[in-house]
């Protein structure tokens, strides 16, 4: 059994311990020292290696699979075709929709994008797997492929009626309107390139299942494994220690999840499937290609009127991947008129996916964009035509924020960026022949809500176990459960040993969303708090207890000794309470869940996204914000862009961990700097292959690409978004921050650049 377990050194400071402190990753040491063992690390006995063999075009249907060649190859135990691979069943959708009545496979006959899986390899040894995969010929008869957006196949797409939001009269008021902006922005296919690739080790014995996979979902994961296979779903067990990046990637069962449990399956014996980096661009979905129109109408003051947004994105010619464009648009100015619509053209790419900021990172594109547009407009400054139009409740919603410290974010970040100082023509600053620009746009983050539960132990030697399904991938799920507990129970954070990463652990939801901290800081504390209720009550009333004939109604617990509260009774530790009363543990398992939910219920909430609560739900509109500033020197001769500065001040609510929060924030930032810059999946539009399917060609930031960034919090507790006040973090500081970019580049160039990545050859 791989249990992974979590202690914290004495080298971390005990003022840190508690929710709210500094406290560094207690991950950091094994990570930094190798002794993080990642998923598919694991060293198992009869261990095999499977490699997979991919369409070479994009649109038709496989004609013939010749794997005699590879079949005969060194060390090969299986080539698997759809005609040799096992038959599975259909699993159901991540909102727990009924799958339909058909078998599934995991290798393609029709192919509808090209590296489509068509089969896949098992030998002995990687390298022979490797090696005999290059063996197997296939032969097509291709089809006309549409490529992207952009093909004058492609059409105008399917409506997205869900997406439809409208009130007032907006085309009218548009119309009317003295001062009108109207343009197109475009976003092109972005990908989430994490360092660890997908892959996984699959083991059966018997008709039980253990699968070790990078994952954000272990839950949902082994729903869909149990569902593939028939087995009840108790029988699969995901494993996932470590996760080395995700960013929305890692948080489904995918095909080649399907084919390694299927090799395994077969042989009788572990096998293990590791994507190639170029796999990883074609093996699930990015960040799909987006164009939005955003028409702003607005007096000569520049107060707005109307907003028409209409949007359109790419999905696959047999799978559907909608990215909300309207999400920010909708909620971010006060209007009278609205009107956002959708729709989604059918491309020969694999399904888009989430990735960072899914819908509000685009959507933030095209509104902070046009606003900045008017703002030139009309001539009044950029921060100053926000404020001007600041949205004192949610517009759509038509209800309070729970918490909005925007307009706190806008002050505190240009007073520390001094914004006062910015002329306002574009092109007015310079250092030598560097023209230097300053943007501003603004973010936002919907309050994501779910339920958790998580196990605390108090043990007999007085130290503090946490067990939960909840992964940690980077964003510092072992440091804040340690804190949690630790203040909670009273102990120090260097006794807590956190352990997550295995779906035999009390059930956790999805990491997406921003949502992972506020559930199980929740469901930690609930637990963490029974525990501590359990181990008073024995104290109080177990006859062997140093404390039972103080008469006492309560007891204090802190720095790991028990107490009374006036001081005049005995002073022991939580060990040596233990052992007077003749206990090796106390343990207690807490919740979310509502009291009268069922067994039913609590496998909906944790292997679907069907029970997640929505952030508009009750009285309140449940948001985390931002506003960046940001300075950009753009080379007069040669039109190369650095952005030279940022100062981002950003409402997140409360702060688990303040240190672990900014680095999520500048983590964010960085992705802003590639999406604004750099990340642009570029297609062979004679063959729709991604050409720059490798780390080499597919640009993201570097040390060099990247300034000094100062983040600021601004948040204040938001109790209606968490039960400790916290809201979104990780996937805030990402939006805004290409429009920002693009402002700046604007204010110093007078080039308005409306397509990304705004690279050298637009500006010239």
């Amino acid at each position: 059994m791989t249990v992974h377990n979590i202690r914290h050194g004495d080298a971390f400071d005990g003022g840190a311990d508690a929710v709210g402190g500094r406290l560094s990753r207690v991950d950091g040491p094994a990570k930094i020292t190798g002794a993080a063992k990642y998923a598919v690390e694991q060293q198992l006995k009869g261990l095999t290696y499977a490699a997979l063999v991919e369409s070479t075009i994009a649109s038709g249907k496989v004609r013939a699979i010749d794997s005699k060649a590879a079949e005969a190859a060194p060390g090969v135990l299986k080539v698997l075709t759809p005609d040799t691979i096992i038959s599975l069943r259909s699993a159901s959708d991540w909102f727990g929709t009924p799958p339909p009545d058909k078998p599934y496979c995991p290798l393609a006959r029709d192919i509808t994008f090209s590296g489509q899986h068509v089969a896949a390899v098992v030998a002995e040894t990687f390298e022979q797997a490797v090696a005999a995969a290059a063996l197997v010929k296939v032969s097509y008869d291709e089809t006309p492929a549409i490529v992207d957006l952009s093909d004058g196949k492609a059409g105008d797409g399917i409506p997205v009626d869900a997406m439809t939001k409208e009130w007032g009269d907006a085309s009218a008021a548009f119309a009317s309107a003295p001062v009108r902006i109207c343009a197109a922005y475009n976003t092109p296919r972005e990908y989430q390139a994490p360092m660890e690739p997908h892959g996984l080790i699959a083991r059966w014995e018997g008709d039980h299942l253990t699968v070790w996979e990078p994952s954000q979902w272990l839950d949902g994961m082994a729903r869909t494994y149990a569902e593939w296979f028939a087995v009840p779903f108790e029988n699969v067990r995901l494993v996932s220690p470590y996760v080395g990046g995700g960013f929305g990637s890692k948080a489904l069962a995918l095909s080649h999840g399907a084919i390694a449990a299927s090799a395994a399956k077969m042989l009788g014996r572990p096998v293990r499937l590791v994507m190639t980096r170029p796999q990883t661009f074609t093996s699930y979905g990015g960040r799909a290609a987006t164009r939005q129109t955003v028409t702003i109408g607005a007096d000569r003051d520049g107060m707005i009127q109307s907003i028409v947004h209409r949007g359109v994105n790419e999905t696959s010619i047999d799978g559907m991947w909608v990215e909300p464009l309207g999400s920010v648009t909708s909620i971010m100015y006060a209007t009278p008129n609205f009107s956002s619509k959708q729709n989604v053209v059918r491309v020969n790419s694999v399904v888009p996916g989430a990735m960072r900021a899914p819908g509000e990172n685009p959507s933030a594109f095209g509104i902070e964009s046009a606003i900045d547009e008017l703002a030139y407009e009309v001539g009044i400054d950029p921060l100053e035509i926000r404020l001007k139009n600041y949205a004192e409740q949610d517009p759509h919603a038509k209800k309070a924020w729970s918490t909005r410290q925007l307009r706190e974010a806008f002050a505190a970040g240009a007073e520390r960026f001094g914004w006062a100082r910015r002329t306002a023509e574009p092109r007015s600053m310079r250092d030598g022949n560097q023209l230097i620009g300053w943007g501003v746009a603004a973010g936002t983050y919907p309050v994501r809500r779910a339920y958790g539960e998580a196990m605390v132990r108090i043990l007999a030697d007085g130290s503090v176990e946490v067990e939960s399904s909840s992964i940690d991938m980077g964003q510092g799920t072992y440091t804040i459960l340690a804190q949690t507990a630790a203040e909670t129970v009273g102990v120090s954070a260097d006794d807590v040993v956190v352990k997550l990463g295995d779906s035999r652990f009390p059930r956790a939801g999805v990491t997406g969303g921003s949502r992972l901290a506020g559930v199980m800081t929740g469901a930690v504390h609930k637990a963490a708090t029974s525990a501590l209720d359990q181990l008073i009550g024995l104290a109080i009333s177990d006859p062997r207890s140093p404390f039972h004939t103080l008469q006492a109604n309560t007891l204090v617990v802190a720095n790991g000794r028990i107490g009374s509260p006036r001081g005049d009774g005995p002073d022991v530790s939580i060990a040596e309470l233990l052992k007077s009363i003749g206990r090796d543990r106390i343990e207690a398992t807490g919740d979310t869940m509502p009291a009268n939910s069922t067994a039913e219920d609590r496998y909906k909430n944790y292997t679907t996204i069907a029970m997640a609560l929505p952030h508009t739900e009750g009285d309140y509109s449940r948001h985390s914000w931002c506003a960046h500033f940001v300075e950009v020197r753009v080379d007069e001769d040669f039109g190369t862009v650095r952005v030279s500065r940022v100062v981002s001040a950003l409402d997140s609510g409360r702060l688990y961990n303040p240190k672990l929060a900014e680095s999520q924030w500048k983590g964010g930032i960085i992705m802003g700097i590639g999406q604004a810059l750099l990340e642009e999946g570029i297609v062979d539009r004679r063959h729709g292959r991604i050409v720059n399917n490798n780390l080499a060609d597919y640009l993201v930031p570097t040390n060099a690409d990247v300034p000094e960034i100062e983040v600021i919090s601004v948040g204040i507790p938001d109790l209606h978004s968490s039960v400790l006040g916290g809201k979104g973090v990780g996937e805030l500081a990402i939006v805004g921050m290409a429009p920002a970019i693009a402002n700046a580049v604007f204010h110093a160039t007078g080039k308005r650049i409306r397509d990304l990545p705004i690279t050298l050859e637009k500006l010239i």
